[in-house]
């Protein structure tokens, strides 16, 4: 009797503060044993699938085409590999089953959007030293919460139990240790009218600073270098891992004011400047921050087209208004999409808590724990933007990552294009360190002034 009073007495208090914990326990020695067997160091399946179609991982495409260099830009090493078949909105329904709702509304609104879909290449690879510390910590890490325990890991849940495992495999996910680059982002409206926004970033992971901080995932420095009304403009972050735990320290830079205060917004559905209200904060990177507002579902696996190895949108020859920005879409002949298996996971905003989007639905890449597309509803659940983000790898660094972020606003007909660096020679610089004095607020001012 005493222990079922327990029980209750700590489901009322779960319900009190608005969680219900889901299942979830430590993977036995047997289950981490299947990394690197049957599963890959991931814990994606190795196999292919039964017609082929999608074929069996055998390592990935872990080194960079003979005689490349960082100048070139990134080539593409599949550019002999001819388009399969098109989906169109002429014939979206013979392949609905593979096909998510976002995708399928972008087909029946826009004539211009079509996906062009093309052989399956499993080219995801990290380093053997990522790979090494995945399955040493797939037995250790545990939820605590909304974070987890025990250690720290690329994939903390390789095999995951629940949706918000699978969702916290894509927030610490192996990027290269750290990362310096530039790129441009362009707000199009529906009109087709656009602007440019340049952008240098830094962002450097626990492990490449010379400090350490308890909880800290890494630091984070964005300053904008174009259109004039943005120039100068300096954010920086400090990510805690667990971010209910410890909530983001962000602070901001104003060019114009010529001074550093803290930016406590900088979080969940707040609008960052420069995205004209297209993205939210928790969906830079796809997704990332606090995962407390919402009730996490892990709905399943399945085969679907997604947006993979767009190295053909990398391409250094082309130019943003002759080749890539259109209206409504980004340019759909130089979209590359393939067979690949997901997992797929709800998002449902819990009562009482404050969010735009009433449901999210978030598509992860088997292969890397990528984030490859997010349908996301408004309060009444009806179906309003969808984040189409095409995953490339980053051969010579061992990184898959995106090639570009798209978000698009089914209502209003715009889009949000990020990350691309066509116009761009400084190529982008992996396993970046850093200094945690340099990642500090006084250095604000001396950065955006620079």
């Amino acid at each position: 009797m005493k222990t079922m009073t327990r029980i209750l007495a700590s489901a009322v208090a779960a319900a009190l503060l608005g969680f219900a914990a889901p299942a979830s326990a430590k993977l036995t020695e047997a289950e981490a044993a299947r990394l690197g067997a049957d599963l890959t160091p991931m814990g994606a399946e190795k196999a292919g699938n039964k017609d082929g179609s999608i074929p069996a991982w055998t390592g990935g495409l872990c080194s960079p085409p003979a005689g490349w260099n960082a100048a070139q830009g990134y080539i593409d090493p599949f550019a002999s590999d001819k388009v399969v078949f098109t989906i169109t909105k002429a014939n979206a329904a013979q392949y609905k089953d593979k096909l998510t709702p976002g995708t399928l509304a972008m087909l029946n609104k826009y004539e211009t959007f079509k996906m062009n879909v093309y052989p399956t290449r499993r080219t995801a690879c990290l380093p053997q030293e990522a790979y090494d510390v995945i399955k040493s910590m797939a037995t250790q890490i545990d939820l605590n919460g909304f974070g987890f325990t025990g250690g720290f890991s690329y994939a903390p849940f390789p095999i995951p139990k629940n949706g918000l495992e699978a969702i916290w495999n894509h927030v610490p996910r192996y990027l290269g240790g750290g990362v310096e680059r530039q790129f441009h982002v362009f707000p199009v409206r529906a009109s087709g009218d656009y602007y440019k926004i340049g952008t240098e970033e830094q962002r450097v992971f626990f492990r490449n600073l010379d400090q350490s901080k308890d909880n800290l995932l890494g630091v984070f420095m964005s300053r904008f270098l174009a259109p004039a009304t943005l120039e100068g403009t300096v954010f920086l972050v400090h990510e805690p891992i667990d971010q209910v735990k410890e909530t983001r320290s962000a602070w901001i830079y104003n060019s114009g004011q010529r001074r550093v205060r803290r930016a406590p917004d900088l979080s969940y559905d707040n609008v960052n400047d420069g995205t004209e209200g297209l993205r939210t904060t928790d969906q830079f990177d796809a997704f990332n921050g606090a995962p407390d507002r919402y009730d996490w579902k892990l709905v399943g696996k399945k085969e679907i087209y997604v947006p993979y190895n767009a190295y053909k949108l990398s391409d250094k020859q082309l130019k943003y208004k002759d080749d890539i920005i259109r209206k409504n879409t980004p340019n759909a002949d130089l979209m590359r999409y393939e067979l690949h298996r997901v997992w797929e996971v709800e998002a449902i905003l819990k009562p009482g808590s404050k969010h735009i989007y009433g449901k999210r639905v978030f598509y992860l890449d088997e292969d890397s724990w990528t984030v490859l597309y997010e349908d996301a509803y408004d309060s009444r659940k009806q179906l309003w933007r969808v984040s189409v983000h095409p995953l490339m790898q980053f051969y010579d660094a061992k990184v898959p990552w995106f090639r570009a972020n798209i978000w698009h606003d089914l209502n209003n007909g715009s889009y949000l294009m990020s990350n691309l660096d066509n116009e761009i020679k400084t190529p982008w610089k992996f396993g970046a360190k850093a200094s945690w004095s340099d990642f500090q607020p006084d250095s604000l001012r001396r950065i955006g002034t620079k």
